[in-house]
């Protein structure tokens, strides 16, 4: 076994003194660890740590042995070793390291948060911070969804307009000052996260969503509709790929973990302006494409191979498999939590998939009914439900275990239409995150909703600490529903 050194990244309070017996109740750690054997006592306040990797455990996978004198942590990999220590210290954090054997290894490969920045823009100080609690919950994948109608927010060096024309405004406010990211701050972010072993998942959003994009370069703007004006690349425009690809190539060089998402969702919003294109209609005599499907399979189809080329795995919205898109390098986001007949199939037919149905996984939807700022459509989405998530509705799907073998994990997605400042973000993301980190992490007989209450009061005394306006579920006046953008 090959020992290292890690520097632990969350803040850590110092042992409680010395005590003959460990507090009582649930460990309080979040996620719960999948297998604990402790023996009611504490380790001692200058207990030593010591840290190992063993490669016969699994890769993302620990053991902690805490004796009193001695707790050594052992993992898989670094980031093995990495989860393990965070698993101390949220032990430190909360009555002592309690003695014993844990052995632990995540449920899913993929445990994931995307937060939207093109509608409204956080910034890199918010996004560190997320990432910090993303890390201390073992979560490992941070979807940035960069840019959309409403704005784009990566510096492109071949297409300065982007950031010059693309960046200005927001959801609720068209002439807002423009914020975007440098590259700079791109490699910053992307550094920031891979030390706390968090992959960052750039999505570029195409050929529909381009509202942004259009504005600063119109010449491969492909039209859109009546409320959805200029919503669309121009896909019979041979340009439009050489540009598009330019664009993929500087994000590629920014971002070097393995995939790259295209969105690929909702083109039906604009495409129909593809009939009336010269340029689209010359395309569909060329290659007999008779539908605006067809059209938009070659565009996705295209992209696919220029991220091949570029030597990413593409991730593509479950609109897109409709077109053909989805493979051993091709993965599906199933999202349309009213349309289970598309998880199904690309299931049975083994498409590598993320799993984040707007129900229980979209975090714009309302955490309880009395809320009136948010998403609420056929329901919303309390915190319950994004723990208890996905097994609850696997039979109902008509699925079974041997239908699952390609689910890489699951994620939740904050869409920012309606979080536009520090406290409505902070609100629609705490505390169900740490139900999301769980729901990923733990295996389902590990998982107790009544343990997982008791544990999320150590995380709300953090949270106030922190100065994070979060939902309190015991008491919601604590912090009232903060208003909308629309109604400040």
């Amino acid at each position: 076994m090959r020992r290292i050194t890690l520097i632990l990244l969350s803040a850590t309070a110092l042992f409680a003194s010395c005590a003959p017996k460990a507090p009582q109740g649930p460990l309080p750690v979040i996620p719960a660890p999948n297998h604990a054997e402790l023996d009611g006592r504490l380790a001692v306040s200058d207990a030593r740590i010591e840290t190992a990797i063993d490669g016969t455990l699994p890769a993302e996978g620990y053991t902690i042995e805490a004796g009193r004198k001695l707790i050594k942590v052992t993992g898989g990999s670094e980031a093995g070793v990495f989860y393990g220590l965070q698993t101390v210290n949220q032990m430190k954090d909360n009555g002592g390291v309690r003695t014993g054997f844990i052995s632990d290894s995540p449920r899913y490969a993929w445990r994931g948060f995307m937060l939207d920045e093109a509608r409204h823009f956080s910034g890199k100080e918010r996004v560190k911070m997320l990432l910090d609690h993303m890390a201390a919950l073992k979560m490992n994948r941070f979807h940035w969804h960069l840019t959309d109608a409403q704005g784009w927010r990566i510096e492109i060096k071949a297409y300065p307009k982007l950031t010059e024309i693309g960046a200005i405004g927001t959801h609720s406010d068209p002439n807002a000052p423009r914020a975007y990211y440098t590259q700079d701050d791109i490699r910053e972010i992307v550094a920031y996260a891979a030390e706390r072993h968090i992959t960052v998942i750039p999505e570029i959003d195409m050929p529909g969503h381009a509202t942004a994009a259009n504005r600063s370069y119109p010449e491969f703007n492909g039209g859109g509709s009546p409320t959805q004006p200029d919503f669309t690349f121009n896909p019979g425009k041979e340009s439009t790929y050489a540009y598009l690809t330019a664009i993929l190539r500087e994000v590629a060089e920014l971002f070097p973990g393995e995939y790259l998402h295209l969105g690929g969702d909702e083109v039906n919003y604009g495409s129909e302006a593809w009939l009336s294109n010269y340029h689209v209609r010359r395309l569909m005599k060329r290659e007999k494409l008779s539908t605006l499907e067809d059209v938009e399979g070659y565009f996705l189809h295209r992209m696919a191979d220029s991220v091949a080329v570029l030597g990413k795995k593409l991730i593509c919205w479950d609109d897109a498999f409709n077109v053909g898109i989805g493979g051993q390098d091709q993965i599906i986001g199933w999202w349309r939590h009213d349309r289970p007949d598309k998880l199904v199939r690309a299931a049975k037919a083994g498409v590598p998939l993320i799993l984040c149905p707007r129900k229980p996984m979209y975090f714009d939807f309302v955490q309880h009914d009395s809320h009136g700022v948010g998403r609420k459509w056929d329901g919303f989405c309390p915190i319950e439900d994004v723990y208890a998530f996905p097994d609850y509705l696997y039979s109902s799907w008509g699925l079974g275990e041997d239908d699952l073998g390609s689910v890489l994990g699951i994620q939740a997605n904050l869409w920012s239409e309606l979080t536009h400042n520090t406290d409505r973000v902070d609100f629609m993301i705490f505390p169900r995150i740490y139900a999301l980190a769980e729901a990923a992490w733990t295996k389902p007989e590990a998982k107790d909703y009544e343990s997982f209450s008791q544990r999320l009061e150590a995380v709300y005394s953090q949270l106030d600490a922190e100065g994070i306006y979060y939902y309190d579920y015991r008491d919601p006046a604590h912090h009232p529903e903060p208003a909308g953008p629309f109604n400040n």
